[in-house]
């Protein structure tokens, strides 16, 4: 394999493991969330699928402490 085509392939992998990292994050946090608040509304759902690792870390903790829903995304 080419040192392009190895790298490549290298990036691709890490890109992947980042993607799954975060998907995870997400499943986590919505789960917490739910425990805590109830059924999520439809515009929660995709406010966490669509935000960054230190977005979804920083709302985790939140989870710890806010009384409302509204306290963990502001």
């Amino acid at each position: 394999m080419s040192r392009f085509a190895e790298r490549f392939r290298e990036e691709g992998m890490q890109q992947g493991m980042q993607q799954g990292m975060q998907q995870g994050e997400a499943l986590v946090l919505e789960r917490q969330l739910r425990l805590k608040f109830g059924e999520l509304p439809d515009a929660v759902q995709r406010r966490i699928e669509q935000a960054s690792e230190p977005t979804l870390l920083k709302w985790s903790e939140r989870v710890l402490t806010a009384s409302r829903l509204d306290e963990v995304l502001h």
